[in-house]
């Protein structure tokens, strides 16, 4: 495998569309990750940096506490530090797009009216983006007509504990994301985050004050017809020190099936999946403990 190199992945600004559509085909068919800049419209600067703060106060919170935080579906709620990623630690909320799902984390977590309200405000902004983001995708594609509006979203808050005797190692394992896409606030302070190009060499992507890194999943290589690039990705450790980040995963519909939408299938493109429900396919993910995009190929046609 080729080493770390440190070209820039594109960045993409939301407010030059449609003249940056043939700019986001080729980021998400070629790179399967880009930059977003101006999307400040949806998530205001002073918001993305409440959420910040609250995500450092609530990794204080006791372990106990920590621990009420539990799966809807597999995979969403607390993870403490294992074996396989002893220096990562994270909290989730399941399906972001829904009031009574975002009280109950709250609730979970004993969070503040103040921390509350932020929560709140940023669930609704990022699930609100991440729908934006994906039209802006399908118009790329030619396509109309085309809602995420009944997809469901997820986000987990990251911590990473990068000791002196952890630099130079891995902070969580190579993987895809399962979803459609991820929008990822990194730190903006600590880098250690790199994206597997197409010839299985890493790249390096650095952080960018005032941007937000959107990564393409597995269930966007299905949706597309197997156009848009599920990127892998790892975190390394670069130095010692703690890094936190905050994911938002739009990952699929929350009943219906996913499947490629008929003007992306003809002769020269037959449907490469047979349909399924995210959840189903979360389920062959963990249960066969298939990360990395390894499970697709257990949903590939046979036609």
């Amino acid at each position: 495998m080729a080493g770390t190199s440190h070209c820039s992945v594109p960045v993409i600004d939301l407010e030059d569309f449609p003249a940056q559509a043939g700019k986001l085909m080729e980021a998400c068919e070629e790179w399967g990750c880009f930059r977003v800049l101006n999307h400040h419209s949806f998530l205001p600067p002073l918001l993305a940096l409440a959420m910040k703060e609250v995500v450092r106060q609530l990794f204080d919170r006791p372990p106990e506490v920590k621990r009420r935080n539990a799966d809807v579906i597999p995979g969403s709620g607390y993870m403490a530090p294992s074996a396989v990623n002893p220096r990562y630690e994270a909290l989730g909320l399941y399906d972001i797009g829904c009031a009574d799902a975002v009280d109950a984390f709250c609730t979970q977590l004993d969070a503040s009216p103040r921390q509350s309200e932020t929560i709140k405000k940023y669930a609704h902004a990022v699930h609100e983006l991440a729908i934006d983001i994906a039209h802006k995708m399908a118009k790329a594609m030619g396509l109309s007509g085309v809602s995420f509006k009944d997809w469901c979203s997820q986000f987990r808050i990251n911590k990473y504990n990068f000791t002196p005797e952890a630099v130079g190692s891995s902070g969580v394992q190579i993987h895809t994301d399962s979803g459609f896409l991820t929008i990822l606030q990194d730190d903006e302070n600590v880098g250690g985050l790199e994206v597997m190009d197409k010839s299985g060499g890493f790249v390096a992507v650095e952080p960018l004050p005032g941007s937000l890194l959107v990564n393409l999943g597995d269930i966007a290589n299905v949706w597309s017809n197997g156009r848009f690039y599920n990127v892998k990705h790892q975190v390394l450790c670069k130095r010692a020190t703690m890094r936190f980040s905050i994911a938002t995963f739009l990952l699929g519909p929350k009943e219906a099936v996913v499947e490629a939408p008929v003007e992306l299938v003809d002769s020269a493109h037959p449907r490469l999946y047979v349909p399924f429900t995210y959840n189903t396919f979360r389920m062959l993910r963990t249960s066969n403990k298939l990360h990395a995009g390894e499970a697709l190929a257990l949903v590939r046609s046979n036609s």
